[in-house]
Protein backbone atom coordinates (compact mmCIF):
# COMPACT_ATOMS: atom_id res chain seq x y z
CA UNK A 1 0.00 0.00 0.00
CA UNK A 2 2.80 2.57 1.11
CA UNK A 3 5.55 3.08 -1.35
CA UNK A 4 7.51 5.19 0.64
CA UNK A 5 7.76 7.22 4.05
CA UNK A 6 10.25 9.46 4.60
CA UNK A 7 11.12 12.66 6.84
CA UNK A 8 11.84 15.32 4.31
CA UNK A 9 13.25 19.23 5.02
CA UNK A 10 11.26 21.41 2.59
CA UNK A 11 14.88 22.14 0.60
CA UNK A 12 14.53 18.40 -0.03
CA UNK A 13 11.07 18.21 -0.79
CA UNK A 14 11.50 20.93 -3.26
CA UNK A 15 14.73 20.31 -4.26
CA UNK A 16 16.49 22.68 -6.46
CA UNK A 17 17.86 19.80 -8.52
CA UNK A 18 14.82 17.41 -8.53
CA UNK A 19 12.35 17.43 -10.97
CA UNK A 20 9.24 16.68 -8.76
CA UNK A 21 5.98 18.72 -9.00
CA UNK A 22 2.73 18.44 -6.92
CA UNK A 23 -0.34 18.43 -7.90
CA UNK A 24 -3.84 19.20 -5.80
CA UNK A 25 -6.58 17.45 -7.87
CA UNK A 26 -9.82 19.17 -8.23
CA UNK A 27 -11.76 16.85 -5.74
CA UNK A 28 -9.19 18.74 -3.24
CA UNK A 29 -10.86 21.56 -0.76
CA UNK A 30 -10.03 25.28 -2.26
CA UNK A 31 -7.42 26.96 -0.32
CA UNK A 32 -9.26 27.69 2.85
CA UNK A 33 -6.39 29.03 5.39
CA UNK A 34 -6.59 32.47 6.50
CA UNK A 35 -4.92 35.15 8.90
CA UNK A 36 -5.16 33.06 12.35
CA UNK A 37 -3.21 30.02 10.15
CA UNK A 38 -0.33 32.39 8.47
CA UNK A 39 0.64 33.79 11.78
CA UNK A 40 1.00 30.50 13.33
CA UNK A 41 2.70 29.12 10.82
CA UNK A 42 5.15 31.65 10.45
CA UNK A 43 5.20 31.82 14.37
CA UNK A 44 5.93 28.12 14.34
CA UNK A 45 8.38 27.71 11.88
CA UNK A 46 10.93 31.37 12.00
CA UNK A 47 10.71 31.04 16.47
CA UNK A 48 12.18 27.21 16.20
CA UNK A 49 15.99 26.90 16.78
CA UNK A 50 15.19 24.88 13.45
CA UNK A 51 13.81 21.63 11.72
CA UNK A 52 10.24 22.32 12.96
CA UNK A 53 7.95 19.82 12.29
CA UNK A 54 4.89 20.24 10.23
CA UNK A 55 3.43 16.99 9.84
CA UNK A 56 2.51 15.06 7.39
CA UNK A 57 1.43 14.25 3.86
CA UNK A 58 0.38 11.75 1.71
CA UNK A 59 0.72 11.53 -1.97
CA UNK A 60 -0.02 9.31 -5.20
CA UNK A 61 2.63 8.46 -7.56
CA UNK A 62 2.26 9.48 -10.32
CA UNK A 63 4.19 8.56 -13.85
CA UNK A 64 6.97 10.69 -15.21
CA UNK A 65 6.45 12.57 -18.77
CA UNK A 66 8.05 13.13 -21.90
CA UNK A 67 10.85 15.46 -20.03
CA UNK A 68 11.44 13.33 -16.82
CA UNK A 69 9.34 15.95 -14.68
CA UNK A 70 7.52 13.30 -12.10
CA UNK A 71 4.07 14.53 -10.81
CA UNK A 72 2.67 13.93 -7.23
CA UNK A 73 -0.89 14.44 -6.31
CA UNK A 74 -1.33 15.85 -3.43
CA UNK A 75 -4.08 14.68 -1.09
CA UNK A 76 -3.57 15.52 2.06
CA UNK A 77 -1.52 18.31 3.79
CA UNK A 78 -2.27 20.80 0.35
CA UNK A 79 -2.85 24.16 2.70
CA UNK A 80 -0.09 23.62 4.64
CA UNK A 81 2.11 23.03 1.03
CA UNK A 82 0.06 26.15 -0.71
CA UNK A 83 0.96 28.37 2.13
CA UNK A 84 4.47 27.05 2.62
CA UNK A 85 5.06 28.16 -1.52
CA UNK A 86 3.14 31.36 -0.65
CA UNK A 87 5.88 32.40 1.90
CA UNK A 88 8.98 31.35 -0.21
CA UNK A 89 7.15 33.69 -2.77
CA UNK A 90 7.07 36.36 -0.72
CA UNK A 91 10.15 35.98 0.60
CA UNK A 92 12.05 35.71 -2.69
CA UNK A 93 10.05 39.46 -3.41
CA UNK A 94 11.27 40.16 -0.45
CA UNK A 95 14.70 39.44 -1.63
CA UNK A 96 14.85 40.60 -5.08
CA UNK A 97 13.89 44.31 -3.47
CA UNK A 98 17.87 43.90 -1.92
CA UNK A 99 19.56 42.23 -4.80
CA UNK A 100 21.14 45.22 -5.17
CA UNK A 101 23.61 44.52 -2.16
CA UNK A 102 24.41 40.89 -2.62
CA UNK A 103 26.90 39.46 -3.41
CA UNK A 104 27.75 36.32 -6.10
CA UNK A 105 26.76 33.70 -3.57
CA UNK A 106 23.56 35.79 -2.71
CA UNK A 107 22.55 35.58 -6.14
CA UNK A 108 23.13 32.00 -5.81
CA UNK A 109 20.69 31.67 -2.83
CA UNK A 110 18.18 33.92 -4.76
CA UNK A 111 18.18 32.00 -7.87
CA UNK A 112 17.87 28.52 -5.51
CA UNK A 113 15.01 29.98 -4.11
CA UNK A 114 13.28 30.25 -7.33
CA UNK A 115 14.27 26.34 -8.12
CA UNK A 116 11.74 25.59 -5.01
CA UNK A 117 8.65 27.60 -6.85
CA UNK A 118 9.54 26.80 -10.45
CA UNK A 119 11.76 24.26 -12.10
CA UNK A 120 14.66 24.89 -14.03
CA UNK A 121 13.77 23.06 -16.85
CA UNK A 122 11.42 22.86 -18.15
CA UNK A 123 11.63 26.81 -18.13
CA UNK A 124 8.69 28.19 -15.33
CA UNK A 125 7.48 24.98 -14.76
CA UNK A 126 5.53 25.75 -11.61
CA UNK A 127 6.64 23.43 -8.69
CA UNK A 128 3.36 23.31 -7.27
CA UNK A 129 -0.26 23.39 -8.83
CA UNK A 130 -3.57 23.78 -7.04
CA UNK A 131 -6.86 22.78 -7.97
CA UNK A 132 -8.61 25.39 -10.48
CA UNK A 133 -11.72 25.71 -8.48
CA UNK A 134 -12.47 29.70 -7.23
CA UNK A 135 -9.62 30.58 -9.11
CA UNK A 136 -6.95 29.23 -6.66
CA UNK A 137 -4.52 27.84 -9.44
CA UNK A 138 -4.91 31.31 -11.34
CA UNK A 139 -4.55 33.57 -7.90
CA UNK A 140 -1.35 31.13 -6.77
CA UNK A 141 0.66 31.94 -10.45
CA UNK A 142 -0.61 35.68 -10.37
CA UNK A 143 1.16 35.49 -6.54
CA UNK A 144 4.60 34.17 -8.27
CA UNK A 145 4.03 36.50 -11.15
CA UNK A 146 3.78 39.49 -8.32
CA UNK A 147 6.81 38.04 -6.78
CA UNK A 148 8.35 38.52 -9.71
CA UNK A 149 8.83 34.59 -10.03
CA UNK A 150 7.39 33.99 -13.49
CA UNK A 151 6.96 36.05 -15.83
CA UNK A 152 4.27 39.18 -15.48
CA UNK A 153 0.57 37.91 -16.94
CA UNK A 154 -3.23 39.81 -16.91
CA UNK A 155 -4.56 39.42 -13.04
CA UNK A 156 -7.73 37.51 -12.18
CA UNK A 157 -10.67 39.75 -11.27
CA UNK A 158 -10.91 40.60 -7.63
CA UNK A 159 -7.54 38.67 -7.17
CA UNK A 160 -7.20 41.10 -4.20
CA UNK A 161 -9.93 39.88 -2.36
CA UNK A 162 -9.58 36.32 -2.11
CA UNK A 163 -7.48 34.41 -0.32
CA UNK A 164 -3.86 33.74 -1.55
CA UNK A 165 -2.94 36.75 -2.82
CA UNK A 166 -4.22 38.37 0.91
CA UNK A 167 -1.56 35.51 2.37
CA UNK A 168 0.99 36.51 -0.18
CA UNK A 169 0.99 40.20 1.57
CA UNK A 170 0.07 38.83 4.92
CA UNK A 171 3.99 37.41 4.53
CA UNK A 172 5.31 40.56 2.81
CA UNK A 173 4.13 43.04 5.40
CA UNK A 174 5.27 40.68 8.50
CA UNK A 175 8.91 39.81 6.89
CA UNK A 176 9.51 43.66 6.05
CA UNK A 177 8.32 43.85 9.77
CA UNK A 178 11.08 40.78 11.18
CA UNK A 179 13.54 41.58 8.99
CA UNK A 180 13.35 45.84 9.86
CA UNK A 181 14.88 45.07 13.31
CA UNK A 182 18.22 46.27 14.19
CA UNK A 183 21.56 44.40 13.77
CA UNK A 184 22.12 42.67 11.05
CA UNK A 185 21.23 43.87 7.23
CA UNK A 186 17.64 43.47 6.11
CA UNK A 187 19.05 40.84 3.00
CA UNK A 188 20.85 39.10 6.15
CA UNK A 189 17.68 38.69 7.93
CA UNK A 190 15.70 37.61 5.03
CA UNK A 191 17.81 34.68 4.66
CA UNK A 192 18.22 33.74 7.64
CA UNK A 193 14.26 33.15 7.63
CA UNK A 194 14.79 31.35 4.12
CA UNK A 195 17.11 29.00 6.49
CA UNK A 196 14.54 28.26 8.51
CA UNK A 197 11.74 27.40 5.96
CA UNK A 198 13.77 25.19 4.16
CA UNK A 199 14.29 23.24 7.38
CA UNK A 200 11.01 22.80 8.91
CA UNK A 201 10.09 19.51 8.16
CA UNK A 202 7.33 17.60 6.55
CA UNK A 203 6.65 13.51 6.38
CA UNK A 204 6.24 12.84 2.80
CA UNK A 205 3.97 8.99 2.85
CA UNK A 206 3.91 7.91 -1.49
CA UNK A 207 1.01 5.35 -1.73
CA UNK A 208 0.17 3.84 -5.39
CA UNK A 209 -3.40 4.65 -5.69
CA UNK A 210 -6.11 7.15 -4.36
CA UNK A 211 -7.73 3.53 -2.27
CA UNK A 212 -4.63 3.18 -0.72
CA UNK A 213 -4.49 6.99 -0.20
CA UNK A 214 -8.20 6.78 1.47
CA UNK A 215 -7.30 4.04 3.37
CA UNK A 216 -4.07 5.66 5.08
CA UNK A 217 -5.74 9.03 5.71
CA UNK A 218 -8.43 6.91 7.32
CA UNK A 219 -6.44 5.48 9.74
CA UNK A 220 -4.03 8.54 10.41
CA UNK A 221 -7.30 10.26 11.44
CA UNK A 222 -8.54 7.68 13.60
CA UNK A 223 -5.39 6.56 14.91
CA UNK A 224 -5.17 6.75 19.26
CA UNK A 225 -3.84 10.01 20.93
CA UNK A 226 -0.38 9.88 21.15
CA UNK A 227 0.89 11.60 24.43
CA UNK A 228 0.75 15.50 24.95
CA UNK A 229 4.28 17.88 26.27
CA UNK A 230 1.20 17.99 29.24
CA UNK A 231 0.86 14.34 29.53
CA UNK A 232 5.37 13.88 29.32
CA UNK A 233 5.23 16.70 32.00
CA UNK A 234 2.46 14.97 34.42
CA UNK A 235 4.37 11.41 33.96
CA UNK A 236 7.40 12.91 34.97
CA UNK A 237 6.06 14.60 38.15
CA UNK A 238 4.51 11.10 39.43
CA UNK A 239 7.89 9.66 38.20
CA UNK A 240 8.93 11.78 41.59
CA UNK A 241 6.75 9.63 44.11
CA UNK A 242 8.59 6.36 43.08
CA UNK A 243 9.34 4.54 46.42
CA UNK A 244 6.92 6.80 48.33
CA UNK A 245 3.72 5.96 50.21
CA UNK A 246 0.13 5.84 48.89
CA UNK A 247 -0.74 9.19 50.15
CA UNK A 248 2.22 11.25 48.83
CA UNK A 249 1.89 10.01 45.23
CA UNK A 250 -2.27 10.59 46.41
CA UNK A 251 -1.15 13.89 46.65
CA UNK A 252 1.08 14.71 43.81
CA UNK A 253 -1.78 13.68 41.40
CA UNK A 254 -4.36 15.17 43.45
CA UNK A 255 -2.47 18.59 43.00
CA UNK A 256 -1.43 17.91 39.00
CA UNK A 257 -5.45 17.35 38.33
CA UNK A 258 -6.58 20.35 40.27
CA UNK A 259 -4.46 22.39 38.01
CA UNK A 260 -5.55 20.59 34.75
CA UNK A 261 -9.48 21.19 36.19
CA UNK A 262 -8.73 24.90 36.37
CA UNK A 263 -7.65 25.01 32.96
CA UNK A 264 -10.25 23.16 31.45
CA UNK A 265 -10.48 20.48 28.85
CA UNK A 266 -8.96 22.77 26.05
CA UNK A 267 -5.04 21.12 25.47
CA UNK A 268 -4.46 23.87 23.49
CA UNK A 269 -5.45 26.36 26.66
CA UNK A 270 -3.29 24.08 29.00
CA UNK A 271 -0.12 24.05 26.79
CA UNK A 272 -0.50 27.86 26.54
CA UNK A 273 -0.53 28.32 30.57
CA UNK A 274 2.77 26.30 31.40
CA UNK A 275 4.23 28.30 28.44
CA UNK A 276 2.85 31.56 29.87
CA UNK A 277 3.88 30.91 33.46
CA UNK A 278 7.44 30.36 33.27
CA UNK A 279 7.44 33.27 30.30
CA UNK A 280 5.87 35.54 32.54
CA UNK A 281 7.78 34.20 35.95
CA UNK A 282 11.23 33.04 34.01
CA UNK A 283 13.01 36.38 36.47
CA UNK A 284 12.09 33.94 39.54
CA UNK A 285 13.20 30.56 37.53
CA UNK A 286 16.09 31.23 35.61
CA UNK A 287 18.30 29.79 38.17
CA UNK A 288 16.65 27.20 37.79
CA UNK A 289 16.44 26.47 34.02
CA UNK A 290 16.96 29.34 31.56
CA UNK A 291 15.46 29.57 28.54
CA UNK A 292 15.22 32.52 26.24
CA UNK A 293 11.51 31.70 26.35
CA UNK A 294 9.06 28.77 26.56
CA UNK A 295 8.38 27.14 23.29
CA UNK A 296 6.24 24.20 22.39
CA UNK A 297 9.51 22.81 21.55
CA UNK A 298 11.42 23.36 24.43
CA UNK A 299 8.50 22.72 26.99
CA UNK A 300 9.29 19.18 28.32
CA UNK A 301 12.90 20.31 29.07
CA UNK A 302 11.85 23.61 31.28
CA UNK A 303 9.06 21.39 33.34
CA UNK A 304 11.67 18.09 33.76
CA UNK A 305 13.79 20.85 35.07
CA UNK A 306 11.80 22.87 37.39
CA UNK A 307 10.28 19.15 38.57
CA UNK A 308 13.36 18.29 39.83
CA UNK A 309 14.40 21.26 41.58
CA UNK A 310 11.51 21.20 43.83
CA UNK A 311 7.96 19.35 42.87
CA UNK A 312 6.33 20.43 46.16
CA UNK A 313 7.01 24.01 45.59
CA UNK A 314 6.23 23.93 41.97
CA UNK A 315 3.18 22.77 42.64
CA UNK A 316 1.95 24.61 45.06
CA UNK A 317 2.97 27.98 42.96
CA UNK A 318 0.83 26.29 40.01
CA UNK A 319 -1.89 25.66 41.38
CA UNK A 320 -2.16 29.69 42.71
CA UNK A 321 -1.50 30.43 38.83
CA UNK A 322 -4.05 28.19 37.80
CA UNK A 323 -6.72 29.82 39.66
CA UNK A 324 -5.86 33.28 38.57
CA UNK A 325 -5.41 32.28 35.10
CA UNK A 326 -8.28 30.04 35.01
CA UNK A 327 -9.97 33.98 35.69
CA UNK A 328 -8.02 35.49 32.68
CA UNK A 329 -8.74 32.48 29.93
CA UNK A 330 -12.15 30.81 30.51
CA UNK A 331 -15.19 32.08 29.43
CA UNK A 332 -18.11 32.26 31.77
CA UNK A 333 -21.44 33.18 32.72
CA UNK A 334 -20.43 35.04 35.68
CA UNK A 335 -19.43 38.31 34.73
CA UNK A 336 -20.26 39.54 38.34
CA UNK A 337 -17.64 42.12 38.68
CA UNK A 338 -15.72 44.97 37.15
CA UNK A 339 -12.94 43.37 36.47
CA UNK A 340 -14.68 39.75 35.10
CA UNK A 341 -15.69 41.56 32.65
CA UNK A 342 -12.92 43.71 31.41
CA UNK A 343 -11.09 39.99 31.64
CA UNK A 344 -13.93 38.91 29.38
CA UNK A 345 -13.28 42.01 26.64
CA UNK A 346 -9.57 40.84 26.58
CA UNK A 347 -10.47 36.94 25.97
CA UNK A 348 -13.11 38.85 22.97
CA UNK A 349 -10.28 40.81 21.69
CA UNK A 350 -8.14 37.64 21.12
CA UNK A 351 -5.54 39.39 23.76
CA UNK A 352 -4.33 35.63 24.86
CA UNK A 353 -0.35 37.08 24.59
CA UNK A 354 -0.82 38.88 27.44
CA UNK A 355 -2.86 36.75 29.83
CA UNK A 356 0.78 36.31 30.99
CA UNK A 357 1.30 40.03 32.35
CA UNK A 358 -2.13 40.15 33.42
CA UNK A 359 -1.44 36.47 35.41
CA UNK A 360 1.48 38.17 36.95
CA UNK A 361 0.01 41.31 37.97
CA UNK A 362 -2.87 39.52 39.33
CA UNK A 363 -0.18 36.92 41.89
CA UNK A 364 1.59 40.50 42.65
CA UNK A 365 -1.11 42.79 43.00
CA UNK A 366 -0.69 43.67 46.59
CA UNK A 367 2.89 44.18 46.06
CA UNK A 368 2.38 46.37 43.07
CA UNK A 369 -0.65 48.45 44.99
CA UNK A 370 -2.74 47.23 42.17
CA UNK A 371 -6.59 47.90 43.05
CA UNK A 372 -9.46 45.95 40.78
CA UNK A 373 -10.02 49.13 39.08
CA UNK A 374 -6.42 50.07 38.54
CA UNK A 375 -6.68 45.79 37.18
CA UNK A 376 -10.08 46.78 34.71
CA UNK A 377 -8.04 49.92 33.12
CA UNK A 378 -5.16 48.05 32.83
CA UNK A 379 -7.74 45.25 30.60
CA UNK A 380 -9.66 47.98 28.75
CA UNK A 381 -5.67 49.33 27.85
CA UNK A 382 -4.69 45.84 26.57
CA UNK A 383 -8.62 45.53 24.42
CA UNK A 384 -6.99 48.68 22.82
CA UNK A 385 -4.51 47.25 21.67
CA UNK A 386 -5.02 43.98 20.99
CA UNK A 387 -8.12 45.16 18.24
CA UNK A 388 -5.67 47.53 16.56
CA UNK A 389 -3.05 44.67 16.35
CA UNK A 390 -5.34 42.11 15.41
CA UNK A 391 -6.79 44.07 12.66
CA UNK A 392 -3.92 45.57 11.11
CA UNK A 393 -1.46 42.15 11.97
CA UNK A 394 1.43 44.69 13.57
CA UNK A 395 3.52 43.97 15.52
CA UNK A 396 4.61 40.57 15.01
CA UNK A 397 3.04 38.07 17.72
CA UNK A 398 7.05 37.60 18.94
CA UNK A 399 7.15 40.96 19.59
CA UNK A 400 4.11 40.69 21.88
CA UNK A 401 5.58 38.07 23.94
CA UNK A 402 8.88 39.66 24.45
CA UNK A 403 7.48 43.11 25.08
CA UNK A 404 5.41 41.64 27.90
CA UNK A 405 8.14 39.42 29.27
CA UNK A 406 10.12 42.62 29.42
CA UNK A 407 7.13 44.52 31.04
CA UNK A 408 7.32 41.07 33.98
CA UNK A 409 10.90 41.59 34.61
CA UNK A 410 11.07 45.23 34.74
CA UNK A 411 7.99 45.42 37.39
CA UNK A 412 9.98 42.62 39.47
CA UNK A 413 13.41 44.61 39.20
CA UNK A 414 11.18 48.20 40.14
CA UNK A 415 7.69 47.72 41.03
CA UNK A 416 7.46 51.44 42.24
CA UNK A 417 5.76 53.80 39.66
CA UNK A 418 2.32 53.51 37.77
CA UNK A 419 2.03 50.10 35.86
CA UNK A 420 -0.69 51.40 33.91
CA UNK A 421 1.75 54.46 32.46
CA UNK A 422 4.64 51.93 31.82
CA UNK A 423 2.48 49.56 29.97
CA UNK A 424 0.61 52.25 28.23
CA UNK A 425 4.33 53.93 27.16
CA UNK A 426 5.32 50.54 26.52
CA UNK A 427 2.25 49.29 24.03
CA UNK A 428 2.06 53.03 22.30
CA UNK A 429 5.66 52.54 21.14
CA UNK A 430 4.15 49.18 19.71
CA UNK A 431 1.21 50.06 18.16
CA UNK A 432 0.74 50.61 14.54
CA UNK A 433 -0.37 54.06 13.79
CA UNK A 434 -4.19 55.80 13.61
CA UNK A 435 -3.21 56.09 9.59
CA UNK A 436 -1.98 52.41 9.09
CA UNK A 437 -5.25 51.51 11.48
CA UNK A 438 -7.70 53.42 9.75
CA UNK A 439 -6.28 51.95 6.47
CA UNK A 440 -7.53 48.47 7.25
CA UNK A 441 -10.28 49.71 9.20
CA UNK A 442 -11.64 50.64 5.80
CA UNK A 443 -10.91 47.24 3.78
CA UNK A 444 -12.34 43.99 4.20
CA UNK A 445 -12.90 43.74 7.66
CA UNK A 446 -15.47 40.84 8.09
CA UNK A 447 -13.70 38.90 5.53
CA UNK A 448 -10.11 39.62 6.73
CA UNK A 449 -10.83 38.52 10.71
CA UNK A 450 -14.50 38.20 11.43
CA UNK A 451 -14.57 37.91 15.10
CA UNK A 452 -12.78 41.67 15.47
CA UNK A 453 -15.63 42.54 13.18
CA UNK A 454 -18.05 41.62 15.39
CA UNK A 455 -15.86 42.21 18.99
CA UNK A 456 -15.78 46.27 17.16
CA UNK A 457 -19.49 46.35 15.96
CA UNK A 458 -20.62 45.16 19.79
CA UNK A 459 -18.01 47.30 21.62
CA UNK A 460 -19.78 50.19 19.85
CA UNK A 461 -22.96 49.17 20.90
CA UNK A 462 -22.22 48.38 23.87
CA UNK A 463 -20.63 51.88 24.74
CA UNK A 464 -23.93 53.77 24.36
CA UNK A 465 -25.71 51.32 26.58
CA UNK A 466 -27.10 52.25 30.13
CA UNK A 467 -28.30 49.77 32.34
CA UNK A 468 -31.81 50.03 31.34
CA UNK A 469 -30.83 49.41 28.21
CA UNK A 470 -28.15 46.92 28.26
CA UNK A 471 -28.67 43.66 26.62
CA UNK A 472 -26.06 40.75 26.54
CA UNK A 473 -24.68 40.81 22.97
CA UNK A 474 -22.62 37.53 24.11
CA UNK A 475 -25.58 35.70 25.19
CA UNK A 476 -25.80 32.18 23.62
CA UNK A 477 -29.03 31.20 21.68
CA UNK A 478 -27.70 27.27 22.04
CA UNK A 479 -24.54 25.50 22.28
CA UNK A 480 -23.24 26.44 19.47
CA UNK A 481 -24.46 29.80 18.52
CA UNK A 482 -24.82 32.97 19.55
CA UNK A 483 -28.44 34.73 20.40
CA UNK A 484 -26.84 38.11 18.32
CA UNK A 485 -24.34 38.01 15.30
CA UNK A 486 -22.68 39.91 12.17
CA UNK A 487 -24.92 40.58 9.70
CA UNK A 488 -24.65 41.98 5.82
CA UNK A 489 -26.79 44.64 5.23
CA UNK A 490 -25.96 44.12 1.62
CA UNK A 491 -25.73 40.66 1.44
CA UNK A 492 -22.70 38.57 0.68
CA UNK A 493 -24.50 35.64 -1.17
CA UNK A 494 -23.09 34.61 -4.74
CA UNK A 495 -27.25 35.15 -6.09
CA UNK A 496 -27.94 38.79 -5.71
CA UNK A 497 -31.26 39.31 -5.31
CA UNK A 498 -33.28 41.52 -7.64
CA UNK A 499 -34.44 43.97 -5.58
CA UNK A 500 -30.58 44.59 -4.11
CA UNK A 501 -29.29 44.90 -7.42
CA UNK A 502 -32.01 47.61 -8.26
CA UNK A 503 -30.36 49.16 -5.17
CA UNK A 504 -27.19 49.12 -6.18
CA UNK A 505 -27.58 51.12 -9.44
CA UNK A 506 -29.81 48.82 -11.28
CA UNK A 507 -27.14 46.67 -13.21
CA UNK A 508 -26.14 42.74 -12.14
CA UNK A 509 -22.64 43.55 -13.30
CA UNK A 510 -22.27 47.08 -10.58
CA UNK A 511 -23.93 45.39 -8.18
CA UNK A 512 -21.72 42.44 -7.76
CA UNK A 513 -18.51 44.98 -7.96
CA UNK A 514 -20.13 46.74 -5.28
CA UNK A 515 -20.48 43.65 -3.35
CA UNK A 516 -16.83 42.86 -4.00
CA UNK A 517 -15.69 46.07 -3.01
CA UNK A 518 -17.64 46.98 0.12
CA UNK A 519 -19.90 43.64 1.35
CA UNK A 520 -17.24 42.92 4.09
CA UNK A 521 -16.40 46.36 5.15
CA UNK A 522 -17.61 48.39 8.18
CA UNK A 523 -19.84 50.21 6.75
CA UNK A 524 -22.53 47.43 5.32
CA UNK A 525 -22.24 45.79 8.96
CA UNK A 526 -24.16 45.14 11.57
CA UNK A 527 -25.30 43.37 14.89
CA UNK A 528 -28.61 42.07 14.56
CA UNK A 529 -30.79 38.91 16.56
CA UNK A 530 -30.88 35.19 14.67
CA UNK A 531 -29.79 36.98 11.49
CA UNK A 532 -30.76 33.84 9.77
CA UNK A 533 -34.15 35.34 9.62
CA UNK A 534 -32.83 38.48 7.68
CA UNK A 535 -31.43 36.15 4.71
CA UNK A 536 -31.50 38.19 1.71
CA UNK A 537 -34.36 40.09 2.26
CA UNK A 538 -35.09 43.22 0.68
CA UNK A 539 -33.71 46.33 2.65
CA UNK A 540 -37.12 47.29 3.85
CA UNK A 541 -38.01 43.94 5.30
CA UNK A 542 -34.78 43.85 7.09
CA UNK A 543 -35.80 46.91 8.71
CA UNK A 544 -38.62 45.58 10.86
CA UNK A 545 -38.61 41.99 10.73
CA UNK A 546 -40.04 39.45 13.63
CA UNK A 547 -39.69 35.97 14.59
CA UNK A 548 -42.51 33.74 15.38
CA UNK A 549 -43.20 34.96 18.33
CA UNK A 550 -43.20 39.05 17.49
CA UNK A 551 -39.76 39.76 19.04
CA UNK A 552 -37.58 42.19 16.61
CA UNK A 553 -35.38 40.81 14.73
CA UNK A 554 -34.57 43.10 11.97
CA UNK A 555 -32.34 46.14 11.98
CA UNK A 556 -34.91 48.10 14.42
CA UNK A 557 -33.47 46.20 17.33
CA UNK A 558 -32.01 49.27 19.48
CA UNK A 559 -28.67 48.90 18.96
CA UNK A 560 -26.95 52.49 18.88
CA UNK A 561 -25.28 51.36 15.79
CA UNK A 562 -27.94 50.89 13.85
CA UNK A 563 -29.18 54.24 14.27
CA UNK A 564 -27.81 55.63 11.01
CA UNK A 565 -29.15 52.36 9.34
CA UNK A 566 -33.20 52.75 10.34
CA UNK A 567 -33.16 56.03 9.57
CA UNK A 568 -32.80 55.35 5.71
CA UNK A 569 -35.45 54.59 3.42
CA UNK A 570 -32.98 52.72 0.86
CA UNK A 571 -29.64 50.97 0.64
CA UNK A 572 -26.73 51.61 -1.57
CA UNK A 573 -23.84 51.96 -1.93
CA UNK A 574 -23.25 55.44 -1.09
CA UNK A 575 -24.92 54.85 2.61
CA UNK A 576 -22.27 52.08 2.69
CA UNK A 577 -19.22 54.51 2.03
CA UNK A 578 -20.47 57.08 4.58
CA UNK A 579 -21.58 54.58 7.07
CA UNK A 580 -18.00 52.84 7.33
CA UNK A 581 -16.12 56.35 7.01
CA UNK A 582 -18.44 57.58 10.30
CA UNK A 583 -17.90 53.80 12.03
CA UNK A 584 -13.80 53.88 11.21
CA UNK A 585 -13.73 56.92 12.96
CA UNK A 586 -15.68 55.99 15.80
CA UNK A 587 -13.48 53.18 16.15
CA UNK A 588 -10.20 54.80 16.51
CA UNK A 589 -11.97 57.25 19.28
CA UNK A 590 -13.24 53.91 20.90
CA UNK A 591 -10.09 52.17 21.10
CA UNK A 592 -7.51 54.93 21.24
CA UNK A 593 -4.25 54.54 22.93
CA UNK A 594 -4.24 57.29 24.95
Amino acid sequence: MIDSVKACAVSSLLGVDNKIVYLIPPYQREYTWNKPNWENLLDDVLDSPGGYFLGSIICINQQRDATDVATLELVDGQQRVTTLSILLAALYASLAEHADTFDLDDNTELSNLKRKLVLKSPKNHVRLSPQRQSNNNADYEAVLAAAGVIPARPNPANLGNRRIMKAFRYFREQLAVRAGEPGVSVAERLFEFVELVSAAVLVKIEVKTHSDAYVLFESLNNRGAQLTPIDLIKNKLLATTHGQDADAVDQVFGDWRRVIELLGDDYSQQERFFRQYYNAFKPELEGIVNEAVATKSNLIRIYEKLIEHGSDGLMARLINAAEIYSRIALDTDEEATVLDRALASVRRAQGSPSYLLLMYLMTNQQRLELSTRDLADICRLLVAFFVRRNVTGLPATYELQRTFMAITRELGEDGTGSVHGLLRDRLTALSTSDDHFREKLRGHLYEDSRDMARFILASLAESTMTDETRVNLWAMADRTRRAWSVEHIFPQGANIPAAWVDAMGGDAESAKAVQANLVHTLGNLTITRFNSNLSNKPFAQKLSVTDGNGLAVGLKNNLSINDDVVSQTAWTEQHILDRRERLVEKTLAHFSMN
